[in-house]
């Protein structure tokens, strides 16, 4: 009987701390439509831009490049938040500009240099 007892709280635990450990992987992951403040936002940008950078998918020197807009924005299936960063030192001026879109809710969608 003890054994029984020990193996189902052992079983509880184990599934509970993987659903902690879950959130903490996906921290810019969310359901439902209540809209995302801005701070939220700005974090999971930050969040991508450094996984962008970490991949070699944009250069290392938006590391310290900090967000210089964000607004809420019709997008093609609705409210979309667009982040935007400006980082004056890339050689390539068309690459100035780093766009960050979100749903309204946080998830990210895309970014690009062109805004669109």
């Amino acid at each position: 009987m003890k054994n029984l007892l020990r193996m189902t709280l052992l079983t509880t635990v184990l599934i509970f701390s993987s659903g902690v450990i879950a959130d903490e992987a996906n921290s810019c992951h969310f359901h439902g439509k209540t809209i995302a403040t801005e701070e939220v936002v700005i974090n999971c940008a930050v969040e991508r831009k450094e996984l962008l950078i970490k991949q070699s998918k944009i250069d290392s020197s938006w590391k310290t490049i900090e967000q210089d807009k964000i607004e809420l924005v019709d997008g093609k299936k609705g409210k979309e938040w667009l982040v935007t960063f400006t980082n004056p030192t890339v050689d390539d001026k068309t690459k100035e500009k780093l766009y960050m879109f979100f749903t309204a809710p946080g998830n990210f969608i895309a970014a690009n240099f062109t805004g669109k």
